[in-house]
């Protein structure tokens, strides 16, 4: 049975990250070309990635749909908030100020983005 190549990359410890989770919503997948960076220079660079390949075809739209959610998170969607020790404006998807190390408060968050000071 032929697989299908669903995610590649050159950083290793996220295709065997992408693997884990499709394998953990019962996605029957493996991890090809592990060992081919001692190819790089013989063949195109990209063609050396490790990958996650499917191997049963009528799970690749599931699959193809978890990898989406694994690789854009909705990080995005999150609003600016402003820290309530410091006041420094932050982006949503931080947990934590970056400058005084507070973490984030719900209460910080308005509906609008953080409070004009």
């Amino acid at each position: 049975m032929k697989s299908m190549r669903i995610y590649s990359s050159p950083n290793f410890t996220m295709v065997a990250h992408v693997k884990n989770i499709l394998e953990s919503r019962d996605i029957k997948c493996v991890i090809r070309n592990q060992y081919t960076s001692s190819a790089l220079g013989e063949i195109p660079i990209n063609e050396c990635w490790p990958e996650v390949c499917i191997i049963d075809p009528e799970q690749i739209e599931i699959a193809k749909e978890i990898v989406k959610e694994i690789i854009e998170p909705l990080t995005d969607n999150l609003p600016p908030w402003e820290c309530s020790k410091c006041h420094e404006i932050l982006e949503g998807q931080f947990t934590e100020c970056w400058n005084c190390g507070t973490e984030k408060d719900m209460k910080s968050i308005k509906a609008n983005g953080p409070t004009s000071s």
